[in-house]
């Protein structure tokens, strides 16, 4: 992946939460563009607790969007039927 498509994804209208995916299998959660810093050579993506990663946009294997909360109903949840 290249800085373009993290760039195009911070930027989208409304803003969609997304995880950076990284080859090495981490998952790099970005709740809000706050949360990162572009460079002209890395992806630096902040943590809510304080903690930072620099990552080289090479190692950016997807960008992998969160799907919206869905708010309603009477807060109780669908239970899986077992067989």
């Amino acid at each position: 992946m290249n800085i373009a498509g993290v760039r195009e994804a911070l930027h989208h209208e409304p803003f969609r939460p997304f995880v950076v995916r990284l080859a090495d299998g981490r998952g790099l959660d970005v709740p809000h563009p706050d949360f990162v810093a572009l460079t002209s050579r890395h992806v630096i993506v902040a943590a809510e607790d304080d903690s930072w990663c620099v990552v080289e946009p090479l190692l950016i294997v997807s960008l992998d969007y969160v799907p919206p909360k869905t708010k309603g109903g009477n807060g109780s949840k669908k239970r899986r039927r077992e067989s």
